[in-house]
């Protein structure tokens, strides 16, 4: 912004400028998270630190395969961000529809979503709420050969010094070629199905006339962020 210039956007940016704008449901394909070997590296996505401070529902398939996915669940516990279930029970584990972590809400609808995001907003919370959307099961692949896979790319990206930010590009490159491309046929499969029930959740909120909470003067905010 400072320079000018074009660039991407991580889900904690996105949902910053979410906000900034006056937009209360975001989609994503999986968030980032608490990464694999944190012992050692302290490796922490800043998403998990935007969805504890950004009233905003971002509606996801999980978190990104390649991350550590119980801790990653439990921080969430610990700041506060509620877990709702589309249609499931379980935490999506991204490429794979179950993770056996229970989400802390089953919604059957996005009439669902909207109610627990007006009530949770009500009740004074400033937190996102993350909606667990899981792959259409026809993309699916198996949890076994996701692991596999995952380990394959996390040597790999040992053996040849794959540091920092390069790390989640890299590790999520390999996986596309350990899965002959099947890992990025369920990446947009996901990213569809996540837009569209972002999409019905919105409708809802307006249907339903709930405007949520979205921080001291951020309603109806319409400015263009320059």
């Amino acid at each position: 912004l400072a320079s000018r210039e074009m660039g991407a956007t991580t889900v904690a940016t996105s949902l910053t400028l979410a906000r900034a704008a006056g937009i209360q449901v975001f989609s994503t394909g999986g968030i980032g998270g608490v990464h694999r070997g944190v012992e050692q590296t302290f490796d922490v996505s800043a998403d998990l630190t935007a969805l504890a401070s950004t009233p905003v529902i971002c509606v996801c398939s999980g978190a990104k395969a390649i991350l550590d996915l119980p801790r990653t669940v439990e921080l969430l516990e610990t700041t506060g961000v509620p877990i709702v279930g589309f249609k499931a029970t379980e935490f999506a584990a991204f490429y794979s529809r179950s993770s056996g972590l229970p989400v802390d809400y089953a919604a059957e609808s996005a009439a669902d979503v909207a109610r627990f995001a007006t009530v949770h907003w009500g009740t004074g919370a400033n937190t996102a709420v993350l909606v667990s959307a899981p792959v259409p099961e026809e993309f699916e692949i198996d949890s076994k050969e996701v692991q596999s896979a995952v380990a394959t790319a996390l040597a790999l990206a040992e053996e040849n010094g794959i540091r920092g930010k390069e790390v989640t590009p890299y590790l999520l490159a390999q996986l596309e070629r350990l899965t002959s491309s099947r890992s990025l046929k369920a990446n947009r499969a996901l990213l569809i199905n996540n837009a569209r029930i972002a999409a019905s959740i919105a409708k809802a909120l307006r249907m339903g006339g709930a405007k949520g909470r979205m921080g001291e003067g951020a309603e109806g905010r319409t400015e263009r962020i320059q």
